[in-house]
C-alpha cells in the first residue's frame, strides 16, 4: 500500500506529491522508495542514487528543485541502507546493489507511463552504480547525471588495508567498518555539513565484501569507459577528499565526447550541498532541458 505524505506547492503553479512505499528487493528484503510526483505538464522522470551511508530522503530539496522545472523524482534506499533491510554498509553482492536500480528503472518506467525521457542521477556510490548500470545492462534511458563517482579514492588506500579487506571478504564478508567519512570533507557550508552529522538514517558502514566490490566496479567501469552509449553529465568537485577528480577526468577523456565533463574548482564531494548548490543544479537543469529537445 502506497502512503502519500504531502502535497505542496512548490512554485506558483506546480504542485508535487510525495509518497514513500516499499518494494521488493530480489534478496527478499524491503526496499523503502520515495516518488515526488506532479499534477501537470511533466516533462521528464529522473530516479536517484544515493551514496554510501545515505538514503533517498536526503535529496529532499534535488527533488524540489527538478519539480519546480517539472522533472518528476523517484529514489529509493538501497540494500543496507536507509529504511531498507538488510544490514547497514553491507550487500551479498554487488550484483544486488545493481538489481536495486533496475527496480528504480522499473519505477521511472511506471511513473512516466512509458513514453516520458527517464534520466539516472547517481552520487559517489550512486555514480559507481549508475555507470556500471549504464554499461553492463545497457538500459533505455536519456541520459545519466553522475556526480563525484567512486571510480577510485581520492587517497590511495594503503597496501595493508587493501590485503586484510580481501581476505576478510573471503572468510568473513559481512564485518564492517568505519568508512572514514570526515564530515567536513562533504561541503563548505556547515549547516549542510550538521544536517548530514544530524541524520538519524545516516550510517558510516561498510562490509569487506562491499568495500571490496565497489571498488572493483569502480575499476570495471574506468576500464570500459569506451563503451559509454548513454549521454552523461560528470561532475566532480577539484577539492573532493573522498573520491578522486582525477578519476573522473580521465573516465571522462576515455568515454569520449557522449561524456561532458564539468570539475567545480574548489568544491568539496556533495556538489548538490556545496554552498553554490544553486549554480550546481541550475547546470544539471541546463543539461537536461538540452538532453530533452536532443531526444524529440
Amino acid at each position: 500500500m502506497k502512503e502519500i505524505k504531502g502535497t505542496w506547492t512548490v512554485n506558483s503553479s506546480v504542485q508535487m506529491t510525495c509518497q514513500e512505499y516499499p518494494l521488493p528487493g530480489a534478496d527478499g528484503e524491503v526496499r523503502f522508495a520515495r516518488a515526488w510526483t506532479l499534477q501537470q505538464d511533466v516533462r521528464g522522470v529522473v530516479g536517484i542514487v544515493h551514496g554510501l551511508g545515505e538514503h533517498s530522503g536526503r535529496y529532499q530539496d534535488v527533488a524540489e528543485f527538478f519539480g519546480r522545472n517539472r522533472y518528476a523524482v523517484v529514489a529509493l534506499d538501497l540494500v543496507g541502507h536507509g529504511r531498507s533491510g538488510g544490514p547497514r554498509g553491507h550487500a551479498s553482492d554487488y550484483a544486488l546493489l545493481l538489481d536495486d536500480v533496475g527496480v528504480l528503472v522499473g519505477e521511472l518506467q511506471q511513473r512516466g507511463d512509458g513514453h516520458l525521457p527517464r534520466f539516472l542521477y547517481g552520487h559517489s556510490l550512486g555514480g559507481n552504480l549508475v555507470l556500471n548500470y549504464a554499461l553492463r545492462c545497457r538500459p533505455q534511458v536519456a541520459g545519466l547525471i553522475v556526480t563525484s563517482p567512486l571510480l577510485r579514492p581520492a587517497v590511495q588506500l594503503p597496501w595493508w588495508k587493501l590485503l586484510l579487506g580481501h581476505a576478510l571478504n573471503r572468510c568473513w564478508p559481512r564485518v564492517t567498518f568505519d568508512a572514514g567519512i570526515d564530515p567536513t570533507d562533504l561541503s563548505h557550508d556547515p549547516q549542510a555539513v550538521q544536517r548530514y552529522r544530524d541524520d538519524p538514517l545516516v550510517h558510516r558502514r561498510v562490509s569487506a565484501r562491499l568495500g571490496v566490490q565497489m571498488l572493483a566496479a569502480g575499476l570495471w567501469a574506468y576500464r570500459h569507459a569506451e563503451e559509454l552509449n548513454v549521454p552523461t553529465l560528470l561532475m566532480h568537485g577539484a577539492a573532493d577528499r573522498i573520491t578522486s577528480a582525477e578519476a573522473s577526468r580521465e573516465f571522462a577523456a576515455r568515454a569520449g565526447s557522449i561524456c561532458s565533463l564539468k570539475i567545480w574548482p574548489d568544491r568539496c564531494h556533495e556538489l548538490h550541498w556545496e554552498s553554490n548548490r544553486a549554480e550546481v543544479l541550475d547546470f544539471v537543469l541546463n543539461w537536461l532541458n538540452r538532453s530533452m529537445i536532443e531526444t524529440l
